[in-house]
């Protein structure tokens, strides 16, 4: 074997990269002295992409496909070399290998709630967090700004800035699209190509894209979700006075006996009504409709009986009704100075100033006589 064959052995004549890790960005292909054989074979792959630095120089950028490391190939690289036509030797250059493939299914999310006006409940804090994609669209521009000399670039090195990026560019979208937070969830679509938009024009200037941007969820803080549930439920209530009744209705059902009374005189006058509705008096043998004049006129119905809500540490609690509140006084659970709410009341009063409740509180009588 002659030395140029010995020196020809000595260098490699194929380059590629086959990837099996799903988040290196850029792999730098090694080589002792990085010395490459001019001639050799350089491979490609789709979703890949070759830059060659030469001499901290960053000259050649291949695309997809294969290639033979000669002067018509090499453009730069042969102005950098000062190669003549036909002169062949090994030359010395680092090869870093680029994915251009997407990066799927990265997560992104709001660490800090973001303050904004809302036109209907005015300064309210969001959280919001979603996922994104990111693909690099300038090979050369991404070696440059990024990655420098490392040899190994995985996506977890860049995704943190990238993250930051998003955060700040949905914060000024959302403080500046002057959606309501309840109509939020219907335009989040919209609102990610907006926010999309503003982070390709900056990532744009590290060789970068964001292909795809997804909004998952936009919510408020624990406490204001509450109140809204809370809001939600007066609404799905109705009326606030029929709403009192019915419920007022439903604890006296649950009371007992007393409750079954008050039920059978409501029964009683609904069938009253319905008889005076129906407008006719059969008798036992089917006899004609009797005059009006000769239907006794219906009873009124039976006055409702009131019942009372009581305010204890902050929350409301009841209703009670009055038999209910005598007990209570007796046991001491309430006293004069307890603030106590009914249907038709001028706001919350102490129970010593209500009627209806004053007389549970008497006086207690003096000591019997001494015995004779």
């Amino acid at each position: 074997m002659g030395i140029l064959d010995f020196l020809s052995g000595q260098f490699i004549d194929v380059i590629h990269w086959t990837d099996d890790t799903r988040d290196t960005m850029v792999w730098r292909f090694e080589r002792e002295g990085h010395e490459i054989k001019y001639g050799a074979k350089l491979t490609v792959r789709e979703g890949q992409a070759a830059v060659f630095v030469h001499e901290g120089q960053l000259a050649d950028v291949f695309t997809p496909g294969l290639y033979m490391l000669e002067t018509n190939n090499m453009p730069i690289m042969t102005s950098l070399q000062h190669w003549d036509h036909g002169f062949k030797s090994p030359f010395k250059s680092e090869i870093y290998y680029v994915n251009t493939t997407r990066f799927t299914d990265l997560k992104w999310g709001t660490k800090n709630p973001i303050m904004c006006r809302d036109p209907e409940f005015g300064p309210v804090r969001l959280r919001a967090f979603g996922t994104y994609a990111v693909r690099v669209t300038d090979p050369a521009l991404f070696l440059q700004e990024i990655v420098g000399t490392d040899g190994e670039f995985t996506m977890d090195e860049v995704s943190f800035q990238i993250r930051n990026i998003i955060v700040q560019s949905f914060s000024r979208v959302i403080a500046g699209s002057g959606i309501p937070v309840l109509d939020m969830a219907a335009n989040t679509q919209e609102l990610g190509k907006m926010v999309a938009n503003e982070i390709t024009k900056i990532v744009a200037d590290y060789g970068l894209a964001i292909p795809e941007f997804y909004i998952e969820n936009i919510s408020l803080p624990p406490a204001v979700e509450e109140a809204l549930d809370k809001r939600t439920s007066r609404g799905l209530a109705g009326n606030l006075d029929e709403h009192m009744k019915w419920s007022a209705a439903e604890a006296l059902q649950k009371g007992g006996a007393a409750s079954e009374g008050m039920g059978a005189a409501m029964g009683m006058g609904l069938g009253m009504a319905m008889a005076q509705g129906a407008g006719t008096m059969q008798g036992p043998w089917g006899a004609a409709p009797a005059p009006a004049a000769a239907r006794p006129a219906p009873p009124p119905p039976p006055p409702a009986e009131k019942v009372w809500h009581i305010a204890e540490n902050g929350e409301t609690k009841g209703p009670f009704s009055r038999a209910t509140m005598g007990q209570k006084a007796g046991a001491g659970e309430v006293t004069r100075e307890t603030m106590v709410w009914t249907a038709g009341q001028d706001g919350w009063m102490k129970a010593e100033d209500v009627a209806d409740l004053a007389t549970l509180f008497t006086v207690m009588p003096p000591p019997p006589p001494p015995a004779v």
